[in-house]
């Protein structure tokens, strides 16, 4: 619901948007593709399938790299990434005889060892054949403490909604809901467990219980045996909000605080303590979050500057705040020391990636010009905070994984684009780590060189970017190459060993190259808020900056250059292909936002308002109306021939905008390729065959496009 705040003359403005929208519509041939499973939509979508898969799987190169990729992603070598419940290992698993994958456990001790010894828990094939159903493995939340009941999310296809059971660990079963059992039906839902026999949530509950954005808004106490409609409310949020979700933030000593964090928007949010006594507002930063528990201290990630009670937390910073002096009427008291207090505050090409609390540490990943680093840190109060840095690799990404419920265990990666991935184990009290697990090397990296290079963008901001690309390359502009980037929502992009990329394009003879474009979150909030809304153009400029430093380099030329993003990235590529046409012979347009002026109207589009804009207002429609692909489409362009491919169960990025866009193309008489993976929602593989499919035709469409000639 629109509240009106100016009269009359506000009531005129929403009657002029509704008649603009209605007049979109009526301008827009393609809506009948909205419709995801109509029958004339799929039909649509078959016959392109129809035209698509025969081309590029008749190619004489597409069974070999399908056989490579599933061959990595069904590795019975690959590292068994873990995850602590208690104190025993779990690891999700699949491979050419799981498809659908299975839940296993095992010791920690048997974990580090060259053979663990794996105990099934949930067989998800089974389970689909037993049940008819199309189950995708989306995690399980285990009660604290005791770990003997979880709460296992399973996904129909692939979708961000999901159907959540509850598991007893000891019995291997699902708790029949006629014993108690928790059993919440398929929406996007966010859980806690409050204690062991009440969840606090939020949900689709029925009409008016969703936000615009297609998340739960109104939050509840759920007790076991209780109906959903016996579920007691806590707060509810408001339609326009982007969600309102629980969380339960816990630490060693035993202490516990209930907040609600109502998301504004994509970015910004408003958090409330809920106690026995109701809910009170706490002033943390409207960006930024909540990482856990330290000794009774909130551990705050700042993603703007947080001022309170006189002191300043820089932005991108970790900071300790006591629940209490937070708390309505508090500010009079005086603390001891800072309250809050900044453990860690970046510098300006610095980062910090990822942050957890254990037993008596905060652990963070900080990066420093997109190189990964892991630090451990001790707060001693009055006596400050002592950093101890744990051993990581040279040049890495770094990504922190599962810690233990007790005590101070820390699973970590490092990994470079020549490196294969080592998955390490530290306590976060000392300065040591085992090597656990190494991936081997699953392409021959021995040939490559991997290098770090700017570009000047539009504006003169310099925009680093990887390079990766045989040792002793001719600078003559032959050099097929895929330029890849993403540029938003503050995620950065980081030099990972990927083996896909390795196998099925360096080692035949390809260079990659990783843009860290604004938008990002490379260097902090501030790269990001760069590229936010009216400034949007910048993160695309960047983009073509870098391409064209390379072709200015003779690195590569437009008739070798191939560009690649999904999602947001995916975005980017229509601009590419878009705005310049000229820079690119290949373009993946993948699980991708395109229709910029109807994306909120499409879930779950109305939750990006922060990033993008709103084009339901007409200064913010203008900005984005001047970029969005969908729109900027137009005759006597020479486009490069561009793969666009999406999946018919992606909830998160509407089908609709891959399926107009291709349609827009067939209008405009524009030869292009379209795929639609009738399976496996936004990331587009439901299983490892799948998903082998999915790259093997990525690679096959660059190899004509960029090899060949």
């Amino acid at each position: 619901m629109i509240k009106l705040r100016h009269g009359s003359a506000a009531a005129l403005a929403l009657v002029l948007l509704a008649s603009g929208s209605a007049r979109a519509q009526a301008q827009d041939p393609h809506l009948a593709l909205e419709a995801v499973e109509s029958p004339e939509a799929l039909a649509w979508v078959k016959a392109e399938n129809d035209k698509t898969l025969p081309l590029l799987s008749g190619d004489p190169r597409f069974a070999g790299l399908q056989a490579e990729a599933l061959k990595i992603l069904a590795a019975r070598d690959r590292i068994a990434m873990p995850n602590f419940v208690g104190k025993t290992v779990f690891n999700f698993w699949q491979d050419a005889t799981h498809v659908r994958g299975v839940w296993r456990r095992t010791s920690l001790e048997s974990y580090k060892s060259a053979d663990p010894q794996w105990e099934t828990v949930i067989d998800l094939d089974a389970l689909s054949a037993a049940e008819g159903k199309n189950w995708i493995w989306k995690g399980a939340d285990c009660r604290p403490k005791t770990h003997d009941r979880c709460l296992v999310n399973l996904s129909n296809g692939g979708k961000d909604a999901v159907t959540v059971r509850e598991f007893d660990l000891t019995t291997k079963a699902f708790v029949d809901p006629a014993a108690g059992g928790f059993v919440l039906p398929e929406s996007k839902q966010s859980i806690e467990w409050l204690d062991p026999d009440t969840l606090i949530l939020t949900r689709d509950w029925g009409p008016g219980t969703t936000t615009d954005s297609g998340y739960g808004m109104v939050v509840k106490t759920l007790k076991r045996g209780q109906a959903l409609d016996q579920a007691v409310e806590v707060y509810s949020g408001q339609k326009g909000d982007v969600s309102v979700r629980p969380n339960v933030i816990r630490d060693a000593k035993g202490n516990r605080v209930v907040l609600i964090e109502q998301a504004t928007d994509f970015f910004n949010s408003l958090y409330f303590e809920w106690t026995p006594k109701g809910l009170a507002p706490l002033p943390l930063p409207k960006k930024g979050g909540v990482v856990g528990m330290l000794d009774g201290s909130l551990v705050v990630k700042t993603e703007e500057p947080w001022t309170f009670a006189g002191v300043t937390i820089p932005a991108g910073s970790l900071a300790l705040a006591t629940p209490e002096r937070l708390r309505p009427g508090s500010e009079i008291v005086t603390s001891n020391g800072c309250n809050p207090c900044a453990i860690l505050s970046p510098g300006p090409r610095q980062s910090i990636a990822q942050a957890t609390v254990t037993d008596n540490r905060v652990v963070a990943v900080v990066y420093d010009n997109v190189r990964g680093s892991l630090v451990s840190l001790e707060n001693r109060g009055e006596r400050g905070v002592v950093k101890t840095n744990l051993p990581v690799i040279d040049n890495a990404a770094v990504t922190m994984g599962s810690h233990s419920d007790e005590g101070d265990l820390v699973f970590y990666t490092d990994e470079g684009f020549a490196t294969p991935t080592q998955l390490k184990l530290a306590d976060a009290t000392g300065t040591t780590a085992q090597t656990v697990k190494a991936l081997p090397a699953q392409f021959d990296a021995s040939k490559l060189e991997v290098e770090q290079k700017v570009a000047t963008s539009k504006d003169g901001t310099k925009i680093p970017y990887f390079l990766i690309h045989p040792k002793g390359h001719k600078h003559d502009g032959k050099n097929p190459l895929l330029l890849h980037a993403y540029g938003g929502f503050n995620l950065s992009k980081l030099p990972v060993y990927d083996p896909l990329i390795g196998k099925l394009w360096l080692e035949r003879g390809g260079s990659y190259a990783v843009a860290n474009i604004r938008g990002g979150g490379e260097f902090g909030p501030a790269w990001h808020q760069a590229a936010l809304k009216a400034n949007r153009q910048r993160a695309y400029d960047d983009y073509f900056a870098v391409a064209e430093d390379l072709i200015a380099k003779k690195i590569t030329s437009p008739r070798h250059l191939g560009a690649y993003g999904r999602s947001n990235g995916g975005l980017l590529m229509g601009v590419a292909m878009t705005q310049r046409p000229d820079l690119w012979n290949a373009v993946i347009v993948e699980s991708p936002l395109l229709d910029m002026i109807r994306y909120t109207q499409l879930p779950a589009g109305a939750s990006w308002i922060g990033e993008y804009g709103d084009p339901a207002i007409p200064a913010e429609r203008a900005w984005i109306e001047a970029y969005s692909p969908y729109q900027n489409l137009k005759a006597g362009v020479k486009y490069p021939l561009a793969y666009i491919t999406t999946s018919t169960k992606d909830d998160r990025v509407h089908p609709g905008h891959a399926r107009k866009f291709a349609a827009r193309l067939d209008d405009l008489k524009v030869d292009h390729l379209y795929f639609e993976n009738t399976d496996g929602g936004h990331a587009n593989g439901a299983d490892p065959k799948a998903n082998a499919r999915r790259w093997a035709l990525h690679y096959t469409y660059l190899s004509r496009q960029l090899m060949d000639h």
